[in-house]
């Protein structure tokens, strides 16, 4: 079915996760924080997936708790949903041109996880703090065990880099995800 569900409690967070990898792109998601929403429902949206999420998370401190333990939640949803991995393309990489803005993103679902962000984004769009897409990006490449490359090739407005940045990996996601074999995709038999 290629599923999955998480529930993930601490003293900063509680988070109640559902994935279907097999979706349509629908969103259902509350995370106390609005514009991660948005980017949330963007990579829902754009990469196909089903995504339920609620999160209590401690904003009141700021928002980096909920961001990276939402990155870690949806890491381990999808490697559960994806569990050996039999089928898959396995590699994906997309460029995303979002009004002024591009960005590239390349990813390998090979049990390995790496992140290499090569520009650091700053500032902030409303209240939220765009370094913390790193943060979410490192949390979820390591907890779903995927190699994970994102470059920015053209900034401009902070709302249309952030936005390229989800659209290319919620591309990259679909694509990689995709059925096209009956066999794992790795000379070595697995993919942990």
């Amino acid at each position: 079915m290629r599923t999955a569900h998480i529930d993930r409690k601490t003293k900063e967070t509680e988070i109640a996760l559902t994935l279907n990898v097999n979706g349509t792109g629908v969103a259902e998601i509350s995370s106390g924080v609005g514009f991660f929403d948005h980017m949330l429902e963007l990579l829902t949206v754009h990469s196909g997936i089903d995504l339920s999420l609620t999160c209590k998370g401690d904003t009141y401190v700021d928002f980096h708790h909920t961001v990276e333990d939402v990155g870690i939640a949806l890491g381990d949803a999808f490697k559960e949903a994806l569990g050996d991995k039999r089928g898959i393309a396995r590699f994906a990489d997309r460029v995303v041109p979002m009004d002024e803005t591009a960005a590239l993103v390349a990813l390998d679902l090979s049990g390995r996880a790496y992140l290499a962000f090569e520009d650091k984004m700053d500032g902030k769009v409303g209240v939220f703090d765009l370094e913390l897409i790193e943060e979410f990006l490192r949390a979820f490449s390591c907890h779903a065990g995927l190699n994970l490359y994102v470059k920015l090739l053209r900034r401009g407005n902070k709302h249309h880099e952030a936005e390229a940045v989800f659209k290319a990996l919620a591309l990259c996601i679909k694509d990689a995800v995709a059925i096209v074999s009956d066999r794992i995709p790795s000379s070595k038999g697995v993919l942990e």
